[in-house]
């Protein structure tokens, strides 16, 4: 199965709105108590989350999963430092990578596959203002094509 694909969960539009994602990587996530069935669920925010490689290790922070309804005393805190897994040689390349002004680790989406709850994240470089906009026109400019071309073929 490819690299991000399975049963989407949540997604993070806000991370491809401010940042250009250079490269990503697959990585898995460990969880504790009743984190997966809220997952399966659907209960979880990746909007305001970042990763930080902390002692060699990669820690997905602010990521928010809500506690599961039929938890009780198992449920865990919504908004805990999470340990990702990759390969060390993935690991030591993001170290890099990240020594560069502007770059940042963000969670594009989190998805099942075969099972496992996958994070998929990104090497970020933070836009400016107006690379935003031009976003914006080019996007706005393809609707209109693509309208058009659609109105003409009702025709």
């Amino acid at each position: 199965m490819p690299k991000g694909s399975g049963k989407q969960l949540a997604q993070n539009k806000k991370a491809f709105h401010d940042f250009a994602i250079e490269e990503t990587y697959e990585a898995g996530i460990v969880l504790v108590g009743t984190e997966i069935k809220a997952i399966r669920a659907g209960k979880v925010n990746l909007k305001d989350s970042f990763a930080r490689i902390e002692n060699g290790e990669l820690q997905l922070h602010n990521m928010h999963i809500s506690p599961y309804d039929q938890g009780n005393q198992f449920n865990h805190d919504p908004l805990r430092t999470r340990k990702l897994l990759l390969h060390r040689k993935e690991i030591n390349k993001l170290i890099g990578d990240t020594k560069e002004p502007g770059y940042t680790i963000l969670p594009l989406k989190m998805y099942l596959k075969n099972g496992f709850a996958k994070v998929l994240i990104g090497l970020g470089k933070g836009k400016k203002q107006y690379d935003k906009r031009d976003d914006l026109k080019k996007k706005e400019a393809k609707r209109d094509i693509e309208r058009a071309f659609r109105d003409r073929q009702k025709e």
